[in-house]
């Protein structure tokens, strides 16, 4: 039987291929959940991605190029993505007072604030797994997880390296 057929009753035992499709599927929880409770603090036009860039962002990436560089995807889709949080005020552009030419990519008092609401929201659903599942359970998980990550510290380049096709190069 294939995995995504197995993975459908949500129950096991499960394959070695549910394993991915189950960390997908936990994940998808988290931001779905996370997306309920960004609009219901004002903040109903953020999506997944500006998560990621205003992160990027505010450790240094400074410029479309450096975003996209980061975020592992094109410069074209890394200006969508910087004109999306522009035209919603969570990043601008300031000169550069060294170099009057450069405009680098500032997150906003606004950007700033949905990264707060971010932070809150994700331990409010920490919580939540927690009640479901239970805090010892949860802390093993996490626990779990690490360990199988291992030196593998999280990237921004999540959204490019998920869609990346065969030929494009890492």
């Amino acid at each position: 039987m294939l995995a995504f057929a197995t993975l459908g009753a949500m129950s096991g035992p499960w394959t070695g291929a549910d394993l991915p499709l189950l960390l997908l599927a936990g994940y998808r929880a988290l931001v779905d959940e996370s997306l309920v409770e960004f609009s219901r603090r004002g903040y109903d036009d953020a999506r997944p991605v500006h998560g990621f860039s205003l992160r990027a962002i505010a450790a240094g990436a400074d410029s479309g190029a450096e975003l996209a560089r980061r975020l592992g995807v094109s410069k074209q889709a890394a200006a969508k993505t910087i004109a999306a949080l522009q035209e919603r005020g969570y990043v601008s552009r300031e000169p550069d007072p060294s170099d009057g030419r450069r405009k680098p990519l500032v997150v906003t008092e606004r950007g700033t604030e949905l990264l707060r609401v971010a932070d809150e929201t994700f331990e409010l659903l920490r919580e939540r797994w927690a009640n479901q599942i239970g805090a010892a359970e949860l802390e093993a998980m996490l626990a779990n997880l690490s360990e199988l990550a291992g030196d593998r510290l999280p990237s921004f380049d999540t959204p490019g390296w998920i869609a990346r096709d065969l030929d494009t190069p890492e």
